[in-house]
């Protein structure tokens, strides 16, 4: 310990004991906010953090016996989409000799306060998350131990004080419904994610954009929210095709919830895609392999997952990095969609 503090003294940065004088506390309590210790006042906390984020403390390196570490964090493992990212994070994980390691926690909004604590005694080189925002005190106590967060938000639009990778989404429900129309179908519903996501919002955009230049009403009976799984999807599909008008084509919002569309169709009788016509989102890999082979709007997962994790490591090299990534989207067509009925 003195000799990392001398050292820090000769480089010019401040140390534990210089930050402990000024807050007025001793160097373990010190030692104990950078752990993540719980053991601590929180006014005590807070003072001793601003004060590691003001005057950018960093910690001396690892000890031998520790491995590198880039922590990634999700509200729930069970998507498909999910092990997408996670093999994103893990390529460029291997290019700098790190590992990885999973983390669920928290709702699809922000992590929950017990990953904190754990985080910061794992002390990862960096965090990847994927929810749509960061609540403040998180972010201070990731600054203040200097550990660069990236956020990957197919959930929501982050603050724009933390760097963010994220893709088209408008883009893409504009693409998606607009090959229906080119299709020939008039009658278009919609089954998108949660209302409280913004991408879920975005995605209907496109869609309502998409059915006002074609010219097209659009029936508020055809627009439902999901939760981006097969059991919503097959649900909301359900609903849809009681409609005394049911309609020809349904866009969903996830791959998920498109598998779930497909069985609705396939326990009334309706063929895929000569009764009914399905485009899903995302282009995770079960889409190839649904029967039939799933329409989808690609979104790039994994890429998105390499950037978070690429800028991970230039802000830990105190390297510039964009405040916000957004990758294209495209449409890939397969064999769900095809003209409406009597066309």
């Amino acid at each position: 310990m003195l000799l990392a503090m001398r050292e820090d003294e000769r480089m010019g940065r401040i140390t534990l004991a210089q930050v402990a004088e000024q807050a007025g506390v001793s160097i373990s309590t010190v030692s104990k906010v950078l752990n993540g210790r719980q053991d601590v006042a929180t006014p005590t906390r807070v003072k001793v953090e601003r004060l590691l984020e003001t005057h950018a403390y960093r910690r001396t390196t690892r000890s031998a016996s520790e491995t590198p570490l880039i922590e990634i964090v999700f509200h729930e493992l069970e998507s498909i989409w999910a092990m997408e990212l996670i093999r994103g994070v893990e390529n460029v994980a291997k290019t700098h000799g790190a590992g990885v390691v999973l983390t669920e926690s928290g709702t699809r909004h922000s992590p929950g306060p017990d990953w904190m604590e754990a985080m910061l005694q794992r002390r990862p080189l960096g965090v990847v998350l994927v929810f749509s925002t960061l609540p403040d005190a998180v972010k201070q106590q990731l600054r203040a131990r200097s550990i660069p967060c990236v956020i990957i938000d197919p959930a929501g639009d982050p603050d724009p004080d933390v760097p963010s990778v994220g893709s088209a989404n408008w883009n893409g429900g504009l693409a998606a419904t607009r090959h229906l129309i080119e299709c020939g179908h008039r009658r278009i519903g919609v089954i998108t994610g949660p209302e409280d996501m913004l991408c879920s919002r975005a995605r209907l955009d496109g869609y309502r954009s998409a059915m006002a230049m074609a010219g097209l009403e659009v029936d508020p009976g055809l627009i439902l929210f999901g939760d981006f799984h097969v059991e919503g999807g097959y649900d909301r599909a359900a609903e849809m095709l009681s409609h005394p008008q049911r309609p020809t084509a349904i866009f969903a919002g996830s791959d998920l919830q498109a598998l779930g569309v497909l069985e609705a169709a396939r326990v009334r009788g309706l063929r895929v895609p000569h009764d009914l016509s399905v485009v899903g989102y995302d282009d995770v890999p079960v889409a190839r392999w649904a029967s039939p082979a799933l329409t989808t709007v690609h979104q790039p997962l994994r890429q998105m997952a390499e950037e978070a994790a690429q800028m991970l490591m230039r802000l830990r090299a105190r390297e510039p990095v964009a405040t916000r990534l957004e990758l294209a989207t495209s449409l890939v067509v397969r064999k769900s969609t095809a003209p409406p009925p009597g066309s």
